[in-house]
């Protein structure tokens, strides 16, 4: 993909309420809120984990699910298959991006049939190189965060995208806490992605706020991804780090300004510029002088506004003298020096 402004995502996830009719809404909202795309996940419980009930399918991390089972918080943050369609009408319907994030062979499959235009990895995903080869196969630009990865996994991810003849790749900086705190945030990490995997660089963003999305801009980013809710009164399994519709406008304004501030490199002397050139320092003579007058410390000076002389030739006009007699407030010229 190209990207001449950020690429902004709005990130439905598990923020549905277990209603399409909130999921429809939350497409529409997205789009208000000047969102990009909007980004599904597709997946049931049974293709992403196993309903056993032994600790190692317990979560306990530290998190807002812990104590739940895999499969259970699965089960309730899952987005109907059966929904899909929906929603990808809803979002050309609104002239938004619709794509996925696919969790096993099978959602890739589904979402072929959707005609998605672009395959998410989720960050617990990087290490699924056979779920990378077989989404990037399909020839879609691929998007990949990598929350928990090591370089070694980002480079295995990019050369399985590449060995399917998959070169378009953007990898997201992701801390995979939910929320992230600013000090984890480490947003510098992006334009290093960008130079040493040679691939297009963002932001996967669970920091609360909208902060980390406007830095990220200006380091580079080129994608941003935010989990977004309709009303956080909805609840769910990421309601607590997600942005509603307001905060979320809010960040795509900020994020817009910056790239409007950001502009290019640029010294041409504008107009404009050359007319503030009137403020600047210059040589004026500083108090009344005659003819013969030598040219001191004391009758001439540095200041404002810019109409004398360059203040680089002070030391070269120090010493010499007036041919005339100069009133103070004069800018000094050649044309009165000896």
């Amino acid at each position: 993909m190209k990207f001449k402004n950020c690429f902004i995502i709005a990130e439905l996830s598990a923020n549905h309420g277990g209603k399409l009719s909130v999921a429809q809404e939350t497409v529409r909202a997205a789009k208000r809120a000047g969102a990009d795309a909007i980004k599904l996940q597709t997946y049931t419980a049974d293709t992403i984990t196993l309903d056993v009930r032994t600790d190692d399918f317990k979560i306990n991390q530290g998190t807002a699910w812990d104590g739940q089972y895999f499969y259970d918080l699965y089960k309730d943050a899952a987005l109907p298959w059966e929904w899909h369609q929906t929603l990808f009408d809803t979002a050309k319907e609104e002239g938004l991006i619709c794509f996925s994030s696919p969790f096993d062979k099978t959602a890739v499959d589904f979402l072929e049939e959707l005609n998605t235009p672009i395959y998410k990895i989720a960050s617990f995903e990087i290490t699924d190189i056979p779920l990378i080869e077989y989404a990037a196969s399909k020839g879609k630009p691929m998007i990949i965060s990598t929350g928990i990865a090591t370089t070694d996994d980002i480079k295995l991810a990019i050369e399985a995208c590449k060995r399917m003849g998959n070169h378009d790749i953007t990898i997201l900086k992701c801390t995979s806490a939910y929320p992230a705190a600013p000090e984890d945030a480490n947003l510098n990490t992006i334009p290093d992605i960008a130079r040493r995997f040679e691939v297009t660089s963002g932001l996967s963003d669970h920091t609360m706020g909208i902060e980390a999305a406007v830095v990220a801009v200006s380091l580079g980013a080129k994608v941003i991804e935010k989990h977004f809710i309709l009303d956080k009164a909805i609840g769910g399994a990421d309601a607590h780090f997600s942005l509603d519709e307001g905060e979320f406008k809010q960040m795509v304004d900020a994020v817009r300004l910056a790239e409007k501030m950001m502009g290019q490199v640029n010294y041409e002397m504008t107009e404009k510029k050359k007319k503030s050139r009137e403020f600047s320092r210059s040589l004026y003579v500083v108090e009344d002088v005659e003819a013969g007058d030598q040219i001191t410390t004391k009758n001439v000076r540095s200041i404002r506004p810019g109409y004398g002389m360059h203040p680089k030739y002070y030391g070269e006009v120090l010493g010499k003298t007036f041919r005339n007699a100069v009133v103070k407030g004069t800018p000094l010229q050649n044309e009165v020096i000896e």
